[in-house]
């Protein structure tokens, strides 16, 4: 990945702009068969500040693997990247087919690691305390929602890849162990991850007052969780 970055770093525009229509999963290559850029799209990084953005990367990967092992990082990256992927071009391929979109958004470029990196995130959840994760998904989920709302399509893709992490956070069990190295790393990777879902001013702004109300939201909820609990049924015995 970081070759690969390095080395489009060094070539022209033209080229780049190459490599990157060639490896994007846009409505394009993938209905013409392509499906290798379900992979390749993902180490492919057409991003600028690329010397601050990997090695936050880097960290959030580490905390993810040091707190489930290099399995379940790999499982919630995947899912995060192509569950995403194929959710938001089947998205965009019924919005063009209704013509709420137009053709042209069939070429746009999608790639890099964004999308895996968001499920990661997601996958968190697993990791944080009980007591504050209710306050957790909702912060998320209502920062997303506002970006998503007024974003494009990678917005919403960076949403459907966090909703696949908490999914997939759910089978991880609740056996992470904190320590200050692991909660330095995770607090740098959560703040990436907060940067890669506001990919604009406007989002970095409103986003916050997003995750506010979500993470209220899901304090309330928890509590009515606690205060009023389903009540099981029983099937009487014959």
């Amino acid at each position: 990945m970081l070759w690969i970055s390095t080395a489009m770093a060094d070539l022209d525009d033209d080229a780049r702009d190459r490599i990157v229509r060639h490896a994007s999963t846009n409505l394009h290559n993938l209905a013409h068969g392509r499906l290798g850029t379900l992979l390749t799209s993902a180490f492919v990084m057409d991003v600028p500040a690329l010397s601050i953005w990997l090695p936050c990367l880097v960290c959030l990967l580490a905390a993810a693997e040091l707190l489930w092992g290099s399995t379940r990082l790999v499982v919630a990256f995947v899912i995060g990247h192509l569950g995403a992927t194929l959710l938001v071009a089947a998205g965009l391929a019924a919005a063009v087919e209704f013509t709420w979109l137009p053709a042209s958004i069939s070429r746009a470029s999608d790639v890099g690691m964004s999308y895996g990196a968001m499920g990661v995130v997601g996958a968190l959840t697993a990791a944080v305390p009980s007591r504050w994760r209710a306050s957790w998904v909702g912060w998320w989920l209502g920062a997303g929602v506002v970006v998503a709302v007024d974003g494009d399509f990678t917005d919403a893709g960076h949403l459907v890849a966090l909703l696949l992490g908490i999914a997939v956070s759910a089978r991880f069990g609740t056996s992470a162990q904190w320590s200050p190295w692991r909660v330095a790393l995770a607090v740098v990777g959560v703040a990436f991850g907060f940067l890669v879902l506001t990919s604009s001013a406007a989002a970095f702004v409103a986003a916050p007052a997003g995750g506010a109300l979500g993470a209220v939201a899901g304090l309330a909820g928890a509590a009515l969780w606690d205060r009023h609990p389903p009540v099981s049924r029983v099937t009487p015995a014959p």
